[in-house]
Formats: structure tokens, sequence, C-alpha cells
């Protein structure tokens, strides 16, 4: 049994641990040729987030879910840099957006470089993304365009917040459909497609894509909170830091506004503070990770998890099936 991909997943067919690491090298190799420029400044903006590592959490989706056809198909690999690329440029945008100082225990783009480099280059990225995605044929483009226009609409939802009368959480994981889900779908859905797999396995496997995607940023919501040492490297309670809601303070104003309680009032009222202060910002982390809402939100990320395993259900047994489940397993986990 070998330890291959993000959250300790383990293969334990020699076959089908091959296959992955080839094809993670293999994505590894084409993300450094990718983010290269005529100009070194750009290569070097561009490799930034590339060289600090990361989890490639998208690229073993499509390694995965290659495996439903032929998992040496010609676009695999190139469909899972496409995605991966992807995603690093929204981070470098999402950076200046949160006025982020550290991404992947580095310092930020925005932080080192500035906002208009850091903006220009997540631009640099979503350009060779396009252009490694024009080989792959109209329907992969048509693909990702929708995709990318869900991740759009998402984070300028999230942006404009809900509308009257819109329940909060509701509107928050519409917002983590769009920004989390949508990729990590086409993840799962350009391994299959790319491979050859039936339209049906490719249903499958997308559906099961978009309840993962949005369980893995729950999980994140929750590890910003409960975690002192937050895996993504960022430090935690960042969101709190910056006036973010994520779903364990939604829970807790939803809690707030239907028992109105003294703490829970108090707590709301600290939270919408100056959390910029050290002792303020320690305080309501601590009252937090007490707090029956974060529970609530662990169960959210544990629906959402369930939900993606149940999506899986059609597929044949297989090893590569069995390691998608564990991931369902492993995003739960992180969420303690």
């Amino acid at each position: 049994m070998t330890v291959v991909g993000p959250f300790g997943l383990s293969v334990r067919d020699q076959a089908l641990e091959a296959d992955v690491q080839a094809g993670m090298t293999a994505v590894e190799e084409g993300l450094i040729e990718a983010t290269k420029s005529e100009v070194p400044f750009i290569t070097g903006a561009a490799q930034h987030l590339v060289r600090a590592g990361g989890k490639r959490f998208r690229p073993l989706l499509v390694m995965l879910a290659a495996q439903f056809g032929d998992p040496y198909a010609p676009g695999v690999v190139p469909s899972a840099v496409v995605v991966e690329l992807t995603h690093l440029a929204t981070l470098y945008h999402d950076d200046v957006m949160d006025e982020a100082e550290v991404r992947r225990g580095v310092d930020s783009a925005n932080t080192r470089w500035g906002n208009s480099v850091a903006v220009l280059t997540g631009d640099f990225l979503f350009a060779r993304a396009s252009h490694i995605l024009a080989d792959l044929g109209p329907e992969a483009v048509r693909v990702q365009a929708e995709a990318f226009e869900r991740l759009v609409t998402g984070q300028i939802l999230e942006t404009a917040g809900p509308q009257d009368g819109r329940d909060p959480v509701d509107h928050y994981l519409d917002v983590l459909g769009g920004k989390t889900g949508s990729l990590v779908a086409v993840a799962c859905r350009f391994g299959a497609m790319m491979s050859g797999a039936e339209e049906t396995v490719v249903d499958v496997l997308t559906q099961y894509g978009e309840r993962l995607g949005v369980a893995f940023q729950l999980a994140d919501d929750v590890l910003d909170i409960a975690s002192d040492s937050h895996e993504s490297g960022k430090t935690p309670g960042t969101d709190l830091r910056e006036g973010i809601a994520t779903l364990p303070v939604l829970r807790l104003r939803e809690r707030a506004a239907r028992l109105g309680l003294a703490d829970d009032v108090a707590l709301c009222e600290l939270l919408d503070s100056d959390l910029t202060d050290d002792t303020r910002h320690a305080e309501a982390l601590r009252l937090l990770r007490a707090h029956p809402a974060l529970e609530q939100a662990r169960r959210d990320t544990v629906r959402y998890a369930e939900e993606a395993r149940a999506a899986l259900a059609p597929l044949r047994e297989c090893e590569a099936k069995a390691a998608l489940v564990q991931l369902c397993d492993a995003v739960v986990h992180r969420a303690g």
C-alpha cells in the first residue's frame, strides 16, 4: 500500500499506483513547462505557487477518473494541467481580493510583487491554460468555459452577498458550488471524458466531483477555525481576521437569530468587531472552537462528503472507485 497524492491517499493496486504516480509526475512537468516565459520575471512570478507545492487535488482526480476509460489517452495529462493552472490562477486573484499575505507557506504574490503583478500573473496562467485547452477540442473548451463562468459567478455572488430574504447558508453553499465545486467537477469530467469513458460514467463522476469540491471547501472552513496549523499554509483564523463569514460563522449567526442566547449574540458582536486586533482575534477563535456552530459545520461537511460517496454507486467496483471513496473519507477526516 503506497501513499499517493493529498491527504495520504493509499493505493493498494500496483498498476493503479504506477498510473497515478506517472500521471502526477507528468502533470508537474507540464505545469513547469506551461509557466515558462521568454521574460524571466514572468516565469518567476508564474512559477511562484507551482514551486510552493500544494495538494494537486484536482490533477489527482483527473488521473483517478481516467481509470474508467483509457488512462493513457493523450488528452488526460494536458487536461489535468489545464485544471491546475486554472486553479492556480484563481489563487493569485483570490489573494489580491482577500489581501492575503501568505499562500502555501510562502509570501503571496501580491505581498512579494504587488497587486498588479499578481492579477496579471493570474491572467497569464489563464491564457496558458486556454492555449493547452485549444488542442483538446471544442467540447473541452465548452466544458471549461461553463465552469469558469460558474467560478466567476460564485465569486461575484460572494462579493455581493445574499439578496434580501435569501437564507445566508443556502447562498453560501451556492457560492461554494460555483467557486470550488465547479472546477473539481471539471477535473473529474475531464479525466473521464479524455479517457473515452461512457457518457453515463462521465456524468456520475462529474456529480461526484461537484459534491466533493463543496465538502473539500467546507473542511477548509472548519480547519480555518479548528486547526492550530492550517495545512494549506494559511494562518489559522485568516478568514475571521478578514471578516469573511464562512460556514461556522454563518451557523453561529443562524443559531443566534433563532435562539437569541446572550452568549451567541455576544460572540456575533465580537466577530463583527475589528479582528485585526490580536487579542480580540484570539478570543474569537477560542470561543468559536468551543461553540456548537463548529460542530454543525462539521456535520455539513460530512453530509456533502456522503453525497459524493453515494454518487459513485452506479460505477463498477474497482481500485479507482475505492480510491475515490477514500477521498470522501479523507475530506471528512480533515474536518475532524
